[in-house]
């Protein structure tokens, strides 16, 4: 994942910040169910070089084996029919969640205007995925500004309210003003939208640390620095406040600016959090690499 990414790593403050005040808002303490999905952006073998033995013959039926989801970004290329999410879900196991993202035809291209009969596409295709469906999300693109925050606003109140949806903002006009950025916040918590938090090295505006529901999404990139396994060790923490405080469902997806090595750090974020939380999230396990 290249977003964000920096030349010189050493450099950036990788400090969390403090949470965000209107987070607890959204946060429910009554019950004790606590979900946890953990994974990679893809399955790829080219990009997972050497994670998966020799001979496998196919990728996500042993990728499925490895983790319990993953952040689908093969359907932002392209828009999946039904019959290529049923071929999908039939290759995982029970436990297993998908999180696909929405098409760019939708986000990028079409920059959600007059998109309404491919929204019902998609959506009607990943609704497929059934008790496998974990959130779609939304991912605008770069130059994307609060002046279409309008746009942004029917979006997400004529996007179908039987699908999860997350949403990810990347312009920085979005995050310099706190007025514009409150508006988005209270549009994504009336709404029952999650807000995804990104944590690159490049853009730490994108740690927002506002939870808008009882989910946190956060797509965490390293840097293939030293630093990564600190920064997650940080995470850990700030995920321990937010368990105790009502945190209902935790979606945490690992990215690298060279994918590789994400395996590696999503077990030992998963082995951390487990014994962190007496939790018993499935992760590799074995020898990788």
């Amino acid at each position: 994942m290249k977003f964000g990414s920096v030349a010189n790593p050493d450099a950036v403050d990788f400090s969390l910040p403090p949470t965000h005040p209107d987070t607890w808002k959204a946060l429910k303490k009554e019950g004790t169910d606590f979900e946890v999905y953990v994974g990679c952006a893809k399955w790829n073998k080219q990009d997972l070089k050497g994670f998966y033995p020799r001979g496998t013959k196919d990728e996500l039926v042993y990728y499925a084996t490895q983790f319990n989801c993953i952040e689908l970004n093969a359907t932002f290329y392209n828009s999946p029919d039904k019959h290529q999410v049923e071929v999908w879900k039939n290759k995982t196991p029970g436990d297993f969640k998908f999180f696909p993202k929405i098409p760019q035809s939708i986000s990028h291209y079409g920059r959600l205007l007059n998109v309404g009969e491919k929204v019902t596409a998609f959506c009607d295709a990943i609704s497929l995925f059934e008790e496998k469906l974990g959130m779609s999300f939304l991912q605008l693109h770069d130059n994307y500004k609060p002046k279409d925050f309008d746009r942004l606003a029917a979006f997400i109140k004529q996007y179908p309210k039987a699908i999860p949806l997350a949403v990810e903002v990347r312009n920085a006009e979005w995050f310099n003003d706190a007025g514009v950025s409150q508006a988005l916040y209270d549009l994504l918590r009336e709404e029952h939208r999650t807000a995804v938090i990104v944590d690159t090295a490049g853009r730490r505006d994108m740690l927002h640390m506002q939870l808008t529901a009882p989910a946190a999404f956060v797509r965490y990139v390293g840097a293939n620095h030293p630093s990564d396994y600190r920064r997650l060790d940080d995470w850990l923490v700030r995920i321990k406040e937010w368990h105790d405080g009502g945190l209902k469902s935790l979606y945490f997806f690992v990215h690298q600016n060279l994918e590789v090595e994400s395996p590696l750090l999503a077990r030992y974020f998963i082995d951390k959090l487990n014994q962190l939380l007496g939790l018993q999230v499935r992760g590799p396990h074995g020898k990788l690499f």
